[in-house]
């Protein structure tokens, strides 16, 4: 055994290097194993477009029905939320083969329970566990090739009024990214007959040279065709659960502006209520969006694996992170790419605006504008970043600003008075130091940037 580790998201690795067919035969039957101890006797499994995804579904498949676990094997590339949903709809359990954002050369497992959201730690770590521990079956499961779209797309017409939609006649471009999310977002749109310009349109395992992740540096052809154009670009990464939205001016909307529009929207447009969930490296913007929509917040550390969680335990209108992941009341306790694309077009239908205007209504809504940033720290050992944290846990000022409010959650996020915070936090899969900035002033932001962050 070697280099197996669940991590926030499951276990990657570099294809042929840590992520082989040794380790993964230790990874599947370790799941195998907590599938028997738990009862279930059927397992989902899906893959993204990345190179021998379909190789490693097949090779999982064919332990664990070895293992007397009847599988539903995808007949195709399939996104992480279409599996997730036919998940929550059955009550079965999910393996997804997919590293989501990561370089070309990763591949990934991720475990999915029954309740269709992020496996929790006590789940990750009773999986790892069992890695290396025998497990004897005498019984053959069924192997069954299955299309998981029918389901979720089904579901899509009790969230989104697509009728709405295609009467508004939005113009917008929508960037394949090589993603597993083509032949599944363009086909819904087609179905609902919603017509809509696209690029990048075809399944590589290398994502075009690029990443198959869609932040601005990775969007460029479509910020391009969206400057031509005049409309608004939407795209997803690899595996489809994250979203990237470009307005009709070529700039980037930050997921914590969509977050924060979308909440409005489902709100006033459509009578949702309950709490909106974020994580605490998500920007003040949500806190401030929500205190004026009325509604409370929960905050989670970051990861949406606690997201998921409280969506679970909280009647939710919006759960989102900062990194891209967002899904709603009455649909997964997952992160969902597809859908996110879908309501920004639905909150433009419902208004009858740009979403250039929509960005604006909500800085006047809040009545500021933040600024973020963050910088990465590398180090030899998590010594010294706890080091760095516990210093950090006990500090009063930061450079020549009052420290006004802690919070623990994850790492420290120190609040110098309500409109500027700093997050210090370790990242969960390497020797890094993350440091999180956000001001309603560039300059202080700037500033708070160049401050040492270290232990002594």
């Amino acid at each position: 055994m070697a280099n197996i580790k669940f991590g926030t998201d499951g276990w990657r690795g570099i294809l042929g290097k840590e992520f082989n067919e040794e380790n993964f035969t230790l990874a599947v039957n370790a799941v195998g194993k907590y599938l028997f101890d738990h009862g279930k006797k059927e397992v989902l499994i899906g893959y993204d477009p990345r190179r021998a995804g379909d190789y490693y579904a097949g090779l999982a498949a064919g332990l664990l029905s070895n293992q007397g676990i009847d599988v539903k094997l995808s007949s195709k590339v399939v996104p992480t939320p279409v599996l997730a949903y036919y998940a929550g709809l059955t009550s079965t359990p999910a393996i997804m083969l997919t590293a989501s954002h990561n370089p070309p050369e990763y591949l990934g497992l991720k475990f999915i329970p029954e309740y269709a959201g992020p496996a929790t730690d006590d789940i990750t770590s009773e999986i790892m566990a069992n890695i290396g521990k025998k497990l004897v079956s005498f019984e053959i499961g069924e192997i069954q090739p299955f299309d998981f779209f029918d389901e979720y797309e089904k579901h899509l017409y009790t969230l989104i009024d697509f009728d709405r939609i295609k009467r508004a006649n939005i113009p917008f471009i929508f960037d394949g990214l090589y993603s597993s999310t083509i032949g599944y977002f363009d086909k819904i749109l087609d179905n609902a007959g919603i017509g809509c310009k696209s690029i990048r349109m075809e399944h590589d395992p290398d994502f075009g040279g690029g990443m198959p992740d869609p932040k601005p540096k990775y969007l460029t052809p479509l910020v391009e065709e969206v400057k031509k154009q005049g409309c608004v670009g939407l795209a997803n990464d690899g595996d489809g659960d994250r979203f990237g939205v470009i307005d009709e001016d070529g700039e980037y909307v930050s997921p914590n502006e969509i977050i924060s529009i979308l909440a409005g929207h489902l709100i006033k447009n459509k009578g949702a209520h309950g709490v909106m969930i974020k994580t605490v490296g998500s920007s003040i913007l949500i806190e401030k969006a929500a205190e004026k929509l009325g509604v409370p917040v929960v905050e989670t550390a970051v990861g949406f694996k606690h997201v998921g969680n409280a969506m679970r335990e909280n009647k939710t209108i919006i759960g989102g992170e900062e990194s891209g992941g967002l899904s709603i009341g009455g649909h997964i306790p997952e992160k969902d790419g597809i859908l996110a694309n879908l309501l920004v077009l639905e909150a433009m239908a419902y208004s009858g605006k740009q979403l250039r205007e929509l960005r604006k209504d909500l800085y006047d809504f809040v009545g500021a504008k933040y600024y973020t940033d963050r910088i990465d720290l590398g180090f030899n050992n998590r010594e010294e970043i706890n080091c760095i944290i516990d210093r950090y846990k006990k500090v009063e000022r930061i450079g020549e600003f009052s420290v006004t409010r802690k919070n623990l959650i994850d790492g420290v996020k120190l609040y110098l008075g309500e409109d500027t915070t700093i997050l210090i936090r370790p990242s969960g899969t390497e020797p890094l130091l993350r440091i999180y900035f956000e001001s309603s002033g560039r300059e202080m932001l700037e500033s708070l940037k160049k401050i040492d962050y270290t232990c002594a």
